[in-house]
């Protein structure tokens, strides 16, 4: 009997592999996790400790050098993720969510993506346009959309031009407005009125406001609401748990970071997350690492190498990306669907940033290599910009920037020492 009782323990637990392993092989190949209230397959470990951090970049000097930024007066908190040769290898936090409670920033703070979000709406796009739901050149007017331009060039201007920034108005237009409170739905009615910058369809203008017509047209395109589609087409298959649109989106999470102007912590503003398609998403820094590796090609279940080549592509020339030394080490700028590209020590490379009331964000990839960085903070300093570029010439192996140098600032006051009362 005890035999017998044995056996069939030793056939059930021979089951429970089995099925673990086929569910793990079903879950790596399709992208999405089997329906089942059971989920035992563990994600693999974080690269959060300095034992984790494996490869050719110089992760431990790097660290040094983050840790260095983020104590600057002019953060608040800092999360850095980066991927070498496809993989997650790097996952670092820094700071804090709120100078006054004095929370730590962690690898599940929420962050917001300000314009990187308009890589998301430009990948929906191809991705749909893969799928044949969708004709990236087909005129505007083909959709039901609240934009108007200028002679009625919505007739003619097209969703790729719209989606890498040709409807020739004036940059940034009507932002100012939206700020303010104003509809965003209505003012794209009223652009019709608004001055141009040069013919529609001719030169590159980076929009807000004209930008998220896009969500209107992708999601009618898809058969849902905007963010439904991204959440059901792309986030979900990716695993992307934390990423959400809108305010709730953010402060609904266990840890989010709030938006700081120096040391000062500042009010949230609703006016940029009622423009989804341009600047709407929120995640953490691990989410954004798995958008990033998708990419990358990473994840061709659900983004194509088709419909990446479709999103990246260079379809307008645009000014200098960034300022500075930084601008002047970019060459070949472009703009592709809601992504930038660029060369840099004769590579090229691909990504955005986004600033937007009290956060920063950063995206940039060598698309050859499957390597780049991704990184979120919430304080209004640019210089963080120049992070992606240091581990950059870490991978690649090279000197003659020193990119997080920061011995132009002032130094760091550190508060006075408290010495015990003597007795």
């Amino acid at each position: 009997m005890k035999r017998n009782l044995a056996l069939l323990f030793g056939l059930a637990a021979l089951l429970l592999v089995g099925w673990y392993g086929y569910r793990a092989l079903v879950e790596q190949k399709s992208g999405f996790p089997l329906p089942d209230a059971i989920a035992l397959v563990a994600e693999k470990k974080l690269p959060t400790e300095p034992g984790d951090w494996h490869g050719k970049i110089d992760y431990r000097r790097l660290d040094a050098d983050f840790a260095g930024l983020a104590a600057r007066p002019e953060m608040a908190g800092l999360a850095v993720a980066i991927v070498e040769d496809g993989d997650l290898r790097f996952v670092s936090t820094y700071g804090v969510t709120d100078r006054q409670s004095g929370g730590r920033v962690t690898p599940e703070t929420v962050f917001r993506w300000a314009s990187v979000s308009k890589g998301v709406a430009g990948s929906l796009a191809a991705k749909l346009a893969d799928e044949g739901r969708l004709n990236l050149d087909a005129p505007l007017s083909t959709w039901h959309s609240s934009l108007r331009l200028p002679g009625g060039a919505e007739s003619q201007i097209t969703l790729a031009q719209l989606l890498s920034h040709r409807t020739g108005l004036t940059k940034n237009a009507y932002d100012t407005r939206l700020e303010d409170g104003e509809d965003p739905g209505l003012l794209r009615t009223q652009l019709g009125a608004a001055p141009l910058q040069c013919v529609p369809g001719t030169c590159h203008s980076y929009q807000n406001v004209a930008f998220d017509a896009a969500s209107e047209i992708l999601g009618q395109a898809a058969g849902t609401l905007y963010s439904d589609a991204v959440q059901k087409r792309l986030f979900e298959p990716l695993g992307m748990k934390s990423a959400q649109f809108g305010m709730t989106g953010l402060i609904s999470a266990g840890s989010w970071a709030r938006p700081h102007h120096g040391d000062k912590v500042q009010p949230l503003s609703e006016s940029y997350w009622r423009v989804p398609a341009a600047a709407g998403v929120s995640s953490n820094i691990v989410d954004m690492a798995r958008w990033m590796r998708a990419q990358m090609g990473e994840n061709q279940e659900v983004l194509s190498s088709k419909a990446l080549a479709l999103a990246h592509a260079d379809l307008v020339s645009t000014r200098r990306v960034y300022s500075g030394e930084l601008a002047r080490s970019l060459g070949e700028p472009y703009y592709g669907l809601g992504w930038r590209s660029f060369t840099y020590a004769g590579r090229q490379l691909i990504g955005h940033s986004g600033a937007v009331d009290g956060y920063r964000s950063t995206m940039i990839f060598d698309p050859v290599s499957r390597t780049g960085v991704a990184a979120m903070w919430n304080d209004g300093w640019g210089r963080p910009f120049r992070l992606p570029f240091a581990v950059l010439d870490s991978y690649y192996g090279m000197a003659g920037h020193d990119w997080l140098d920061l011995s132009d600032l002032p130094p760091v006051k550190t508060p006075p020492t408290v010495l015990p009362l003597s007795h």
